[in-house]
């Protein structure tokens, strides 16, 4: 059904060379929408993980390059589009406390931008990112929707306010948007700046894993899984205003997953505790576990993906990719 609905529909995808944004892409263009993709304005004509398609999904792509920042760039760039899928954003959190403003400027008035652009043009949908990280520590579990707000870090604080401006938008101007709040994503072409990498590429080459806090609890989902919930989210009428969850409902330590990787990649080597990768502790949110009944009901949304399936992708994807991967350095 959903490959029917955005065949031929036009389709912005802001943050495109990112993780998820690339997967996104590629999915809709294999169902046929005609897809937009915006990156970031760089020297050497990066265009990120996009460099991953196939030339043929390449070739019926449009790229434009430029800042979610500049409000004149992102207003021609929604010009024409049916449908924007906002996923531009600054999310590493360890580099949020070096550059706070950096991601007010980027994740706020970059969010603002897009709205106001979608506000003025008569989008159809606008399907703004959210994050987990806006819920901080779990006061009770699983998070639903109405689960207060914590702004536990600079960046969990400029997506609140990034969601409060999409939510005022809906509210004052009727304008069409969707918040997805996805908890923590997973699969082929993640960064370092993630754990799960983190944990695959230092098991190729090293001789102990060097992680931060072993204890906190993480709910995430397989990358094809959140696609398919941002595209759900775009096209499923009658759910403008909402803010709806994408999480699995299961919860484990980082110090599961890293046992848990270093099985399946056939390795016993030591897990060892770097407190220079530890977050501030009042900072640190502990368990991140999602109420996924809002998906299920309004987008008919479930994951799909076993667990080991989707980390053997990844192990296989870093394996093959291990120049992508600084594994002897912390990434911030």
């Amino acid at each position: 059904m959903e490959a029917l609905v955005v065949t031929g529909k036009n389709i912005l995808v802001t943050g495109a060379g990112g993780f998820i944004g690339s997967h996104l892409v590629e999915t809709l263009l294999r169902r046929g929408a005609n897809v937009t993709a915006m990156v970031r304005y760089n020297s050497n004509s990066s265009i990120g993980n996009l460099k991953f398609l196939s030339e043929d999904l390449r070739n019926k792509l449009k790229i434009v390059s430029g800042n979610i920042e500049d409000s004149d760039f992102v207003f021609r760039a929604v010009e024409g589009q049916d449908m924007v899928l906002h996923l531009a954003a600054l999310i590493a959190i360890p580099y949020s406390y070096v550059a706070p403003r950096s991601y007010v400027r980027a994740n706020i008035e970059g969010t603002l931008n897009v709205l106001e652009a979608a506000r003025r043009l008569g989008t159809g949908r606008v399907v703004h990112t959210s994050t987990s990280e806006v819920y901080g520590t779990a006061r009770r579990a699983p998070i639903d929707e109405e689960h207060p707000l914590q702004g536990q870090s600079p960046y969990s604080a400029s997506k609140i306010g990034a969601d409060k401006i999409a939510d005022s938008y809906y509210l004052s101007f009727d304008t069409p948007v969707v918040v997805l709040r996805p908890f923590n994503t997973f699969g082929p072409r993640q960064s370092a700046r993630a754990f799960i990498p983190t944990i695959i590429s230092q098991a190729l080459v090293r001789d102990e894993i060097h992680l931060g806090s072993l204890t906190p609890q993480r709910d995430i989902t397989f990358v094809a899984d959140t696609v398919e919930g941002f595209i759900l989210a775009g096209i499923m009428p009658g759910i403008e205003g909402e803010t709806i969850n994408l999480g699995t409902g299961e919860t484990y330590s980082i110090g599961d997953f890293a046992q848990r990787i270093l099985q399946l990649m056939e390795m016993d080597k030591p897990i060892v505790h770097d407190a220079a990768r530890d977050r501030p502790s009042k900072s640190e949110v502990m368990k991140l576990v999602s109420d996924n009944s809002k998906a299920a009901r309004l987008l008919g949304w479930r994951p799909t993906t076993v667990l080991d399936d989707g980390l053997r992708q990844v192990i296989e994807f870093i394996s093959a990719n291990r120049e992508l991967y600084a594994a002897t350095t912390y990434t911030v």
